[in-house]
């Protein structure tokens, strides 16, 4: 707690000593499934529960299908422009990692020399979440837990202020959010696009593509046949 009395009475420093006392606290095991989930872990259960979505949404087929493959589609995309528009904000506020400034900090992982206004992983985790809940109230929920929980994992180890990650939440939730209107305007139709071709189809309905596919060709060979007998 000694951190608390060199804080100078900032309250985003006092909780950030407060959570990485945490990883001081607990055995090193931990705090090494802790730096995992922090910088690979969550980011690939996010990312598994779009394949998940999307697999189920395929085997279930349905009018829906092409929209919500749509809003899959732009759950990963939302991620990339977030942290792309991070960029210049990072560039412009300039703020050190804490452990630079704030001695006695629990760090978990090496290398990070970067900025830390406004936190790339809260940002990537946010917005993958909130583009998941637009394709899927139920997972979206999980997913926002946990991009929830990757932003307070990046506090516990030391390499965030609790308002880098605060930061990156807000905004890995506007760019999902105030980009999806146009985002599955775009999409949307190209996805319809790909249900509807013979290459595709399977991407969006799976076996119901190939169910419909096959009677249509065998029609087809039908009419030709007629049309040859003639």
């Amino acid at each position: 707690m000694a951190g608390l009395a060199d804080s100078g009475s900032n309250p985003d420093v006092d909780l950030l000593y407060d959570i990485n006392g945490l990883a001081k606290a607990a055995p090193p095991w931990v705090d090494g499934i802790m730096g995992f989930m922090g910088e690979f872990g969550l980011l690939f259960a996010l990312l598994g529960l779009v394949v998940w979505c999307w697999w189920g949404v395929r085997r279930r087929g349905g009018e829906d299908a092409a929209p919500t493959v749509a809003a899959l589609v732009w759950a990963p995309l939302a991620a990339g422009v977030a942290v792309l528009v991070n960029v210049p904000i990072r560039g412009f506020v300039e703020r050190r990692r804490p452990f630079y400034d704030h001695e006695g900090l629990e760090v978990l992982v090496d290398g990070k020399t970067d900025f830390s206004f406004v936190s790339d992983h809260a940002t990537l985790t946010m917005a993958l979440a909130v583009g998941l809940f637009l394709a899927n109230r139920r997972l979206g929920l999980v997913a926002l837990v946990i991009g929830v929980l990757g932003g307070f994992i990046r506090v516990y180890m030391g390499v965030h202020y609790p308002t880098d990650v605060v930061g990156g939440l807000a905004l890995g939730t506007a760019v999902a959010l105030l980009l999806s209107p146009p985002a599955m305007a775009l999409l949307t139709p190209l996805m319809r696009a790909v249900e509807q071709s013979r290459r595709g189809a399977w991407l969006i309905k799976g076996r119901q593509a190939r169910a419909r596919v096959i009677p249509g060709e065998a029609r087809s060979s039908e009419v030709g046949g007629r049309d040859l007998a003639a």
